[in-house]
């Protein structure tokens, strides 16, 4: 029986290297001169500062810019506050999502289950909702239904085996 698994996750790696080119941007860029702007990789998370509020959206947007190249999709970042730091400095931390929740998991098997496709199953298995059918086609009509749908989640199938 034809199947595959609908996960939400992030590759690391590209992260990192997106970090890592934004905060490079930041230090050699000459409207950050004197702003002390920095973004920085934390465990789950992406910490970015700057001294003006101003200064620090512009970080927002050439973090955003590193991670659209390197093919994250920004729905993985779950944007916190801006706080104001010591030092009239400023603060904002991205948290990044991966796996699908209990509520994400619940409205993705209703979409599949109001698609109406005769034969169509899907079930969740912890952080993954595995999605079965009959026909490869009917796999192929849920996956662009999936696609089309305005997730909060960005969402890969992966595991399709026929």
């Amino acid at each position: 029986m034809p199947s595959f698994d609908v996960v939400s996750d992030y590759d690391l790696q590209e992260v990192r290297n997106a970090v890592d080119q934004a905060g490079r941007e930041v230090r050699t860029r000459y409207d950050f001169k004197g702003t002390d702007s920095a973004v920085e990789l934390l465990d789950g998370a992406i910490r970015l500062d700057s001294s003006t509020e101003d200064r620090l959206a512009a970080v927002v947007l050439v973090l955003e810019e590193k991670l659209v190249r390197r093919k994250v999709s920004l729905k993985t970042l779950d944007w916190g506050t801006i706080e104001q730091a010591a030092g009239a400095r400023y603060r904002r931390t991205a948290r990044l999502r991966a796996g699908i929740g209990g509520d994400e998991s619940r409205a993705i098997n209703r979409l599949v289950k109001d698609l109406g496709i005769k034969g169509v199953q899907s079930q969740a298995q912890g952080d993954q909702i595995r999605v079965s059918a009959k026909k490869r086609d009917a796999l192929q009509e849920v996956i662009a239904a999936l696609r089309a749908a305005e997730m909060e989640l960005p969402l890969q199938f992966t595991n399709f085996r026929d």
